[in-house]
């Protein structure tokens, strides 16, 4: 049986970004936006982190990590918690780059039409800036907590 069930799995699949939490030296949370390169059922993440900074650090130190999307507009979403490792840029197989590159260029295509269509979200793509990754963050998932209020599922039952 997978640990990420398939519907939470095509969640986070089609997540723009997720929010990364990790814990520094003093105990205390430090949340980060990332981008997930790949995600499996069996509860593998692959994260991506490009500035070797706060969640680098924190990960050197303490393993434990939770990746959490929500959708606004339905309320639904999802906190993954496990332990996380760094996996080096020559560690990586070249298929994880690979998938890199696709999803940058699809964000970069989606900023565009969103261009297009009046609904402005900048006029720079500021994902063009960003630096060749240097490793990636490999979790591997524990846990998958369900974030949507239990009187909204409630509801949403009943409706089928």
């Amino acid at each position: 049986m997978p640990k990420i069930p398939g519907d939470v799995l095509s969640f986070f699949q089609r997540q723009h970004f997720v929010i990364i939490s990790t814990i520094d030296k003093d105990s205390r949370p430090h949340n980060s936006c990332k981008g997930i390169v790949d995600i499996t059922g069996e509860g593998m993440v692959y994260i991506l982190d490009l500035y070797l900074k706060q969640t680098f650090a924190n990960l050197k130190n303490n393993p434990n990590v939770s990746i959490t999307a929500v959708e606004e507009g339905s309320f639904r979403g999802y906190s993954l918690k496990g332990r996380a490792t760094i996996v080096k840029r020559q560690d990586l197989e070249e298929s994880l780059l690979k998938k890199w590159d696709e999803k940058l260029a699809k964000r970069i295509s989606h900023r565009v039409i969103k261009n297009i269509r009046q609904e402005k979200t900048g006029s720079l793509n500021p994902e063009t800036f960003l630096p060749k990754p240097m490793y990636m963050v490999l979790a591997k998932i524990e846990e998958v907590v369900d974030l949507m209020p239990v009187n909204i599922k409630k509801e949403l039952r009943k409706y089928g």
